[in-house]
């Protein structure tokens, strides 16, 4: 008789939330004057660390809308029917916090945001949306 080893199918979707912080052609840089985009990375670093992962993309195709940040749901936050939070015109250090807060306590699907970050949701084209999740 052979021994066999038994695989574990691997999980869809992350843990943990994920944060994607554009940093294209106008996100994060001087044409968004009077923000420190470097501190705020590091600071949204820091405050998310063990709560979320975060990473930076390239230009996430909503100039308009820059700074733009998206939050991914977790594996258990898809499952409660969280869906990808765009937010965009994020240049507020009070908005930055409230998204904080907000994943902290679970993120899509588990946690409702806070009402201030409706004014900041858009909904981007499939087109736009298709690149990130491939990304």
């Amino acid at each position: 008789m052979s021994k066999r080893t038994r695989r574990t199918a691997p999980t869809t979707g992350a843990a943990r939330p994920t944060v994607t912080v554009c940093r294209g052609c106008c996100c994060g840089t001087p044409k968004i004057p009077g923000l420190d985009h470097t501190a705020r990375l590091r600071d949204l670093r820091h405050a998310l660390d063990g709560s979320a992962t975060v990473r930076v993309t390239g230009c996430l195709d909503a100039c308009e809308r820059a700074d733009v940040i998206v939050v991914q749901p977790s594996a258990e936050g898809r499952k409660a029917g969280g869906r990808p939070v765009w937010l965009g015109l994020v240049n507020d250090p009070d908005a930055t916090a409230d998204i904080i807060t907000w994943i902290k306590g679970g993120g899509p699907g588990i946690t409702d945001p806070p009402g201030i970050l409706d004014l900041y949701t858009f909904r981007p084209s499939r087109r736009v949306q298709a690149e990130l999740h491939d990304a």
